[in-house]
């Protein structure tokens, strides 16, 4: 009912950047929320950002002032900047959207794909 769509992964040396994307699509009445998950090998899955409708942000103590995450309503996309990476942000992301559909009573937690981020020399 909800698809996301990410983009925007791919290999990095450290200290570089990239920014991811996600786009929301289907019988969308409302988001309340978006974010970024991310997965290493071996490792528990951990939140890195999320971004409220009203603008309001959360991130990880690992990714702060490092990362900025940031939405456009309009286009039900979520971004995901990340700067000054290291090789420990190397990790399979994830976009995690909340939201509610046409008609339901409830919102939902939605996941995209994942999209490969590698930092390397």
């Amino acid at each position: 009912q909800v698809h996301l769509v990410e983009s925007g992964g791919g290999l990095v040396q450290p200290g570089g950047s990239l920014r991811l994307s996600c786009a929301a699509s289907g019988s969308i009445f409302s988001i309340n929320a978006m974010g970024w998950y991310r997965q290493a090998p071996g490792k528990q899955r951990e939140l890195v950002a999320t971004i409220t409708s009203g603008g309001w942000t959360n991130y990880a103590d690992s990714v702060k002032g490092r990362f900025t995450v940031s939405r456009d309503n309009a286009k039900n996309t979520v971004y995901l900047q990340m700067n000054s990476l290291k090789a420990e942000d190397t990790a399979v992301y994830y976009c995690n959207v909340f939201a509610q559909t046409m008609g339901a009573q409830y919102g939902h937690n939605y996941w995209g794909q994942g999209t490969q981020v590698t930092v390397s020399s």
